[in-house]
């Protein structure tokens, strides 16, 4: 059995504008990076292997809490948010005819116009998680994290998710075969010394 620690990327300056990435490379803002700097990984995530997307928010991301560079992994690129990338959420749910409509009635086959289903995502996860050797820390995306936890959670993206995924914390699994199961509380990064 393999234990996964995903962190989700630090801000940006489109995430602070509520603004839709998905494969847009969108760097860090300076806030982040400052930000980011006071924190580590904690132990034993110290030691794990290092895995990033290779859009730059998350590889710098990475680097900067790990002190050593990630392995980068095209599989844990964001999801493609196909003609709603850099739109506002907000705006497009104010806007019916759009079809934007928020994660708890997706389902697995939900997606933007071009864009992919969280049912892709899991497809192209998939063989990245069966390669793992050994206990990884994955710095990706809130697509790729929303869904690995609703996986090991058992949740179809229908109603309320058992999971909330916020910033500077790592969300554990343990992945076992085909197989993952959440640990229930997500670790704080550490403050630097």
């Amino acid at each position: 059995m393999i234990r996964l620690a995903l962190l989700r990327h630090g801000h940006t300056a489109w995430n602070r504008a509520g603004r839709i990435q998905g494969r847009s490379d969108i760097p860090l803002d300076d806030a982040a990076r400052r930000d980011m700097a006071k924190l580590r990984l904690p132990a034993p995530w110290d030691e794990a292997e290092l895995w990033s997307s290779p859009l730059s928010r998350a590889r710098e991301t990475a680097e900067i809490v790990a002190a050593r560079p990630p392995r980068v992994a095209e599989s844990l690129t964001e999801m493609h948010w196909g003609d709603w990338e850099g739109q506002r959420g907000v705006d497009l749910l104010a806007e019916p005819r759009s079809g934007f409509r928020h994660i708890e009635h997706w389902g697995w086959d939900y997606h933007a116009p071009g864009g992919e289903t969280p049912a892709d995502v899991d497809a192209r996860l998939r063989p990245w998680l069966a390669a793992l050797t050994r206990d990884a820390v994955a710095v990706c995306h809130i697509g790729i994290m929303r869904v690995l936890l609703a996986r090991a959670h058992g949740w179809d993206f229908d109603g309320d998710a058992p999971f909330r995924i916020k910033r500077n914390r790592l969300y554990l699994m343990a992945v076992d075969g085909d197989k993952l199961r959440a640990d229930p509380d997500p670790v704080r990064l550490e403050q630097r010394p």
